[in-house]
């Protein structure tokens, strides 16, 4: 649902959407996912859904039709220019191949095509399995390594600064920021903000500007953010 909700809102936007990567569950739905959006100011907007999203619904895969409440984890990084801005030692790369996922049939990908890259240091895992070739796959798995490495190191930059501040809260980005209820009520509510709309389809059509804008607005008048 917020794989879709986020294709919508940055189709819309033209941020050029793209699943390069995709990992399927157990029995339904969906493990994990990348999507790569292409614009200007698209990770300064999608920073801002950075953290874990709370849904509330009636589960269409329980036969009691009970009211289940799931999470999920959303992370934002930026995708580099340049690779090289992020020092990566090729010793430090366990690189794998293995044979993308595909509907099937006369489509099924016959050939070990999707890389997958694991940096032993910090234990960063990143797959690509979209792109038309092994050496495209890796490219832009390299790419979005040399993302989440950066983003690792400005989120340890960011500890050190609070820790010398005194500040008593940690840099987290994993906390809780959004609940999506669907059951016995609907609405969407960001907990940093406060801002809640009742329409909650359009919400997960991909309407989700009003949150993004409530957020900055917070952001900048608390300084929480720099003027990058």
């Amino acid at each position: 649902m917020l794989l879709r909700m986020y294709s919508r809102w940055a189709d819309a936007r033209s941020f050029a959407p793209d699943v390069v990567d995709i990992s399927h569950g157990e029995e339904a739905g969906i493990k994990s996912a990348t999507l790569r959006a292409s614009g200007r100011y698209a990770y300064g907007y999608l920073k801002a859904e950075r953290g874990v999203h709370r849904l509330v619904r009636l589960s269409p895969f329980d036969a009691s039709n009970r009211r289940h409440t799931s999470f999920a984890r959303v992370d934002v990084v930026p995708v580099l220019e340049d690779v090289d801005e992020v020092a990566i030692s090729p010793e430090d790369l366990r690189v794998e191949t293995f044979r993308a996922s595909g509907a099937g049939g006369q489509y099924v990908n016959k050939t070990d095509s999707a890389v997958r890259i694991r940096h032993e240091p910090t234990g960063i895992v990143v797959s690509c399995q979209n792109q038309r070739s092994q050496h495209q796959n890796r490219e832009v798995a390299m790419e979005m390594l040399g993302a989440r490495l950066l983003e690792r190191q400005i989120a340890e930059r960011e500890a050190e600064q609070a820790r010398l501040r005194g500040d008593q809260a940690a840099v987290d980005f994993g906390s809780q920021i959004r609940s999506y209820v669907l059951h016995p009520y609907r609405q969407v509510k960001d907990l940093r903000t406060g801002f809640e709309v009742g329409n909650a389809d359009a919400v997960l059509d991909g309407a989700i500007d009003p949150f993004i804008e409530a957020w900055l607005r917070a952001s900048i008048s608390t300084g929480n953010e720099s003027s990058e």
